[in-house]
C-alpha cells in the first residue's frame, strides 16, 4: 500500500508498491510561506504530480500553500536562470477550475494582493524566494513576449489568495502572444484541459505538470529571461475503479513548439509520458509505484482523452 500527498488515493493492494525512483528525500533548497506546516514542507514532494526533483546548486523546490494550509501548487525552479522549469498542481472536487469564487477582473477594480494589483496588474516577484533569485515584471523588456502563466489564473478562481499566487513570477514564463493569447494553441490546450478533463465525470483527481524547456540547447535568452523553445503538459488522471487503466490511473503528454500557432487541440500534439521524458530529461510521476508508472507512461488511448 502507498498513500500519496493530499488528495492522492491509496494505491490498490494488488500492486507491488515498489518504487525505485520516488522522491525519498529533499536534497535541494525548499522555499515556501512561513505559515506552511512543517509536515507539508517535505510531504509536498511526494505528491503524484511532482516530478523527480533534480539535485544541484541551481535547482530549487517552491511550495505554495494557502492560509488554510491547503497546497496550491509547486514549482521546479532554476536559480541560475531565474526561470520556471515546471509547475505541478492538482484538480479535485472542491479545488478545481470549476470553483469560481474569484474573478480575475477584480484586480482591475482596486483589489490588491501583497500590495500588487489595483490597476489590473497583480504580477509580482515570488515573495518566498531570496531577492537575488527573483525576476520582476521590469525584466520583461521585450514586449514581443507576454508574461505567460504556467498554472493559469483561470485554474485557481476558488479564492483571491489562490488566484493571487498564480501571478508570482516564478510561475510565469515568456511566451509569444501568438502562442499564449486567446485562440492560440497554448490557450486552446488550457481550455481543453479545463473543459474536458477537470470534470467529476472524468476524474476524481487530475495531476498536471506544465512547463517550458530550459535545458541547454532548448531555450534562448531574451533580454534577462530564459525563453523556452518548446512547452509541454504532462497529465495523470485517477478515477476509482476505472476499468481500462492500471489501478484507476492513465496518462498523456502534450508537446508543442513555442511559436505563433492558432491551431486547435488535436492528437498531433499528443505524445506518451515516456517520450516527453526523453525530450525533456525530466522523470514525471515518479512517486507512483513502478508497475503503475511504467504502464501509464508507455501508451495512451486517444478516445480516453477526447482527442481525434
Amino acid at each position: 500500500m502507498l498513500t500519496g500527498c493530499g488528495d492522492d488515493p491509496v494505491v490498490s493492494p494488488w500492486t507491488s508498491g515498489a518504487n525505485n525512483n520516488d522522491n525519498k528525500a529533499l536534497a535541494l533548497p525548499l522555499f515556501t510561506e512561513s505559515t506552511t506546516p512543517a509536515s507539508l514542507r517535505t510531504d509536498a514532494m511526494r505528491g503524484f504530480e511532482i516530478p523527480s526533483l533534480k539535485t544541484g546548486n541551481v535547482n530549487a523546490f517552491i511550495v505554495h500553500t494557502l492560509s488554510d494550509t491547503r497546497l496550491n501548487y509547486c514549482v521546479g525552479y532554476n536559480t541560475n536562470l531565474k526561470a520556471n522549469a515546471w509547475t505541478a498542481f492538482k484538480w479535485y472536487p472542491g479545488f478545481s477550475s470549476n470553483n469560481k469564487v474569484w474573478n480575475r477582473n477584480r484586480w482591475r477594480n482596486g483589489e490588491t494582493f501583497n500590495g500588487y494589483g489595483g490597476t489590473g496588474d497583480p504580477f509580482q516577484p515570488d515573495p518566498v524566494l531570496p531577492a537575488n533569485m527573483r525576476i520582476s515584471s521590469s525584466d520583461f523588456t521585450n514586449w514581443s513576449y507576454q508574461r505567460g502563466h504556467i498554472l493559469g489564473s483561470a485554474d485557481r478562481l476558488n479564492s483571491k489568495e489562490a488566484n493571487g499566487q498564480t501571478f508570482y513570477l516564478s510561475n510565469i514564463s515568456p511566451q509569444l502572444g501568438g502562442f499564449n493569447e486567446q485562440g492560440a494553441i497554448w490557450y486552446n490546450l488550457e481550455i481543453h484541459l479545463r473543459n474536458k478533463y477537470d470534470q467529476s465525470t472524468f476524474r476524481d483527481t487530475l495531476y498536471v505538470v506544465k512547463g517550458g524547456t530550459i535545458t541547454p540547447g532548448m531555450y534562448k535568452m531574451v533580454d534577462q529571461l530564459a525563453c523556452p523553445q518548446y512547452y509541454y503538459m504532462a497529465i495523470l488522471a485517477y478515477k476509482k475503479f476505472y476499468a481500462k487503466t492500471n489501478s484507476g490511473f492513465w496518462a498523456i503528454a502534450f508537446w508543442m513548439e513555442h511559436k505563433a500557432n492558432w491551431d486547435e487541440v488535436s492528437s498531433k500534439y499528443a505524445i506518451t509520458i515516456d517520450e516527453l521524458e526523453r525530450r525533456t530529461g525530466i522523470d514525471f510521476f515518479c512517486n507512483l509505484p513502478d508497475d503503475i508508472e511504467n504502464a501509464v507512461e508507455k501508451s495512451f488511448y486517444l478516445s480516453d482523452w477526447k482527442l481525434k
